[in-house]
């Protein structure tokens, strides 16, 4: 059987995280999205998303065929019905397509395909990324532990409550608390727990990821892989590749890669007046209701923070912006501007492109053609928002 993840209806609700990549790599809990389902299914998988994303993401279509909507979070009784599927048979939760059996080749009406419900839960919006982590941690906790022997935690570290440590190849950690009453706490491959670290379970450390020192981590929380984490941080997820090396506030928050965030930045999480949040909607271009009354920073890939940066509660930051200077900046802020409170210019792609080829070949990854193409047209989509 061939598996093929597709984005489905919720993309623009999760921009500017799905810009530059497809909805199936959002990670949430330890684990992006496509990597939960090819764990689970044992098989590697490909995409349907947007024709510019589709170079480094390409689709394989075999003789049959499954497809999975991307943003579905995989369990194992969805995975069991997924499996069974026939040619000409679909899956729904409330309504909402989440998997179809085709052949190759075949054009699907699936009006006449034999519907099945299920129940099935979906990151639709990019505030259920911090909202899902916590459970999502959890369940991947499971998924990569069982069965798995850890390294030896060094007993410099303290440990509190019946939860548990664990600690992949190459990973250390010493001299920190580590509180697992909440919820396990997952170590990954070559990571490392700096002395004073203070941390809260549910959490994920992964694969070449650093807490610095004297870090003080709350539950749900996850520091994707070769991330530097240090200041405060509560119930938020970093995708990889990404710091926030220094003293400072982040809550409720989501980082795509290859982002910054200057020495003593601040997300405010909470309004003054403990009101609903409200974020930049791509998709009604304007602020739309969360429902949510904690929401910090949503900021997409390659985009950074200067020194003593602060920003409001409900701020939406899109794809290689570069922000600094005094005051709060305002709380939708498109992709490639550059400035502050004072006011925006827009970002040249020349000089992001530079920076981008510096701050990946530090991590000895390429900056490839394919790369910049994407954010070329990342620049391209969001113009219509640089009315500065």
């Amino acid at each position: 059987m061939n598996y093929i993840l597709f984005d489905g209806p919720d993309r623009e609700a999760l921009l500017p995280f799905t810009y530059t990549r497809p909805v199936a790599d959002i990670r949430v809990g330890i684990l992006t999205i496509r990597e939960k389902w090819e764990k689970y299914l044992g098989l590697t998988t490909s995409t349907v998303t947007e024709e510019y994303l589709s170079g480094k993401w390409p689709m394989v279509e075999l003789e049959k065929n499954i497809f999975i909507l991307g943003n579905v979070l995989p369990t194992d009784v969805l995975v069991e019905k997924i499996k069974s599927l026939e040619v000409q048979q679909s899956l729904y939760a409330n309504d909402e397509l989440i998997a179809f059996c085709v052949e190759e080749g075949e054009e699907p009406d699936l009006d006449v395909f034999l519907k099945i419900e299920v129940e099935a839960t979906l990151i639709k919006h990019t505030w259920s990324i911090f909202k899902e982590n916590g459970a999502q941690i959890q369940a991947d906790f499971k998924l990569l532990t069982e069965d798995q022997i850890s390294e030896t935690l060094s007993d410099t570290n303290r440990v509190i409550g019946g939860g548990k440590v664990f600690l992949e190849e190459g990973a250390s950690a010493e001299c920190a608390i580590f509180n697992t009453k909440g919820g396990d706490i997952y170590i990954g491959r070559g990571a490392t727990v700096m002395e004073g670290s203070i941390i809260q379970g549910p959490f994920a450390l992964c694969e070449g990821a650093t807490i610095k020192i004297g870090a003080k981590i709350y539950a749900d929380t996850t520091v994707g892989p070769h991330s530097k984490v240090g200041g405060e941080v509560g119930n938020s997820v970093i995708f990889g590749y990404s710091n926030k090396g220094h003293d400072g506030y982040l809550g409720n928050s989501v980082l795509g890669e290859w982002c910054n965030l200057g020495a003593d930045t601040n997300t405010s999480n909470l309004k003054n007046n403990y009101a609903e949040v409200r974020l930049w909607d791509y998709e009604t271009e304007g602020f739309a209701r969360t429902g949510e009354q904690f929401c910090g920073l949503m900021m997409g890939d390659h985009s950074k923070s200067g020194i003593n940066t602060m920003f409001n509660t409900g701020t939406v930051i899109g794809v290689s912006a570069n922000i600094f200077g005094g005051g709060f900046p305002r709380n939708f802020i498109p992709s490639f501007s550059w400035g502050g409170s004072a006011g925006f210019t827009e970002y040249k792609t020349r000089k992001a492109f530079e920076v981008a080829e510096k701050v990946m070949s530090r991590r000895k990854i390429d900056f490839t053609e394919e790369d910049e193409s994407i954010l070329k047209s990342v620049f391209d989509q969001s113009e219509k928002w640089r009315n500065y």
